[in-house]
């Protein structure tokens, strides 16, 4: 098995890579700082890890990405984890904007990429198919007044990838599409003064979508306490939803 993890330098990203490493797969990993992504291949030595340094939102991140993909040999899955948010209550238009540009445009880039990436290769190899999986999050599920910029681009990022999906099924290429939706986890996004609800580590989070991915998931929220509050989520009516994230903590 063949992945590309793009977001590897910390969180859930290098921890699932390092699961799909110990279970022998070749991986491909990307992210923007060097060091960390250097620390992850000399960390598993006996792995068979390829490393490439780029920002998703630059103008030759696609080419970036097709080049690291022909060193790992090709790809089965094409992972994108990369990702920013905080919450941002004071509306500050530089943390919305970045928001947008990493989880929109950034997005986007890598997840074009992939689908041709995936079209060329069924082309050539009919029996082939190739998996896309992103991390989007529960916050997509409903507008959530204390991160607007984050909820709405997760929102945006699930839609998209319902897009691709049809579109696959149109141009009749045989793809599988995960996303996966975690609630609170203990990474870098999260502030480390404030205290969140259901907290997972990134461990605990990272093996339930490492067994998503295997399984090829259509969407997969992590873990069972949020896919219960996601339900209970969709039930409430948009004039209530407003009174509740209108109250300020």
């Amino acid at each position: 098995m063949k992945a590309i993890v793009i977001g590897a330098t910390s969180g859930i990203g290098r921890r699932t890579a390092e699961l799909m490493a110990k279970e022998g797969w070749t991986v491909g990993i990307t992210g923007r700082r060097t060091e960390l992504l250097e620390s992850f291949r000399n960390e598993h030595p006996d792995a068979d890890i390829y490393v490439s340094s780029f920002d998703i939102c630059a103008d030759d991140s696609p080419e970036r990405l097709l080049e690291l993909i022909g060193r790992t040999g090709g790809a089965d899955l094409i992972f994108i984890v990369s990702g920013t948010g905080k919450q941002n209550r004071d509306l500050d238009p530089d943390i919305e904007l970045n928001t947008v540009k990493v989880n929109v445009l950034g997005f986007i880039k890598m997840a074009d990429a992939a689908f041709s990436y995936f079209k060329s290769r069924t082309e050539a190899d009919p029996s082939f198919r190739g998996q896309l999986a992103i991390v989007s999050s529960v916050a997509g599920t409903r507008g959530m007044g204390t991160a607007p910029a984050y909820s709405s681009t997760k929102k945006m990022q699930s839609t998209y990838l319902d897009a691709l999906a049809q579109l696959a099924r149109m141009k009749g290429i045989p793809m599988d599409f995960t996303d996966i939706r975690p609630g609170f986890v203990r990474t870098d996004i999260l502030s480390k003064d404030k205290k969140y609800p259901m907290l997972m580590t990134v461990d605990y989070a990272s093996e339930l979508i490492f067994r998503a991915l295997k399984r090829r998931r259509r969407c997969a929220v992590i873990d069972w306490r949020f896919a219960v509050l996601v339900f209970l989520w969709s039930l409430v009516p948009q004039c209530l939803w407003e009174r509740m994230t209108g109250v300020k903590s």
